[in-house]
């Protein structure tokens, strides 16, 4: 079935599901799709995906696995890469509604900043830390290509690790995030998926 637009990925967001290592299609619309794996059958994953819709989403033998596990603000240091979905402040900051941290392996991931569509008026950026303040609240320095960021990370904002995964990390009841590929047809067609590890919820 096809995802509504509204659900749609913005094409310049890619490299932000890092998020998750995608690469661009040539021409095909991507899409969002985050919800829990109600069964696997070869390499189509059945999702309900959390506005309670039932997709089917296909992998290739190239799509890759992310394993989502829990992290703390202390496993964040100057020179670690990140990336944070957030909403904008009116001093110019920006407030974090997550953060992920990604591997050595997938340093420069998506690097930049850009519209995200976690919320409304979100934004994504995946950058390198500068600075680090967390003796007066928490204040992190997103550097990147062309620019910084300075993200506000609130007390209750979730911190993730993304590891490297297989795919035998996918299975009912695991909660996923993937941006995907969506054909002509409405096939959808995963590049890279962001999995929930020990029962962890995604929160990208």
């Amino acid at each position: 079935m096809k995802i509504t637009l509204n659900k749609m990925l913005l094409a310049s967001s890619l490299a932000a599901a890092m998020a998750v290592g995608l690469a661009h299609a040539a021409d095909a619309p991507r899409v969002g799709v985050r919800g829990a794996i109600t069964a696997m059958d070869g390499d189509a994953m059945h999702v309900k995906v959390n506005s309670g819709e039932d997709v089917t989403v296909h992998l290739t033998k190239d799509t890759q696995v992310r394993a989502v596990t829990l992290a703390k603000i202390d496993q964040i240091k100057p020179g670690s890469y990140i990336g944070s979905a957030a909403m904008p402040n009116a001093d110019g900051t920006l407030t974090a509604l997550e953060i992920h941290v990604f591997p050595p392996a997938m340093a420069g991931t998506g690097d930049g900043h850009r519209a995200f569509d976690l919320k409304e008026g979100s934004s994504m950026t995946n950058g390198t830390v500068g600075d680090l303040v967390v003796s007066n609240g928490r204040t992190l320095t997103v550097k990147y290509k062309g620019g910084e960021q300075k993200i506000v990370v609130p007390e209750d904002v979730p911190i993730v690790n993304l590891e490297p995964g297989d795919r035998s990390l996918l299975k009912a009841g695991v909660k996923v995030v993937l941006f995907a590929a969506q054909g002509a047809d409405g096939t959808i067609t995963a590049q890279a998926i962001s999995a929930g590890k020990d029962g962890v919820t995604p929160p990208m």
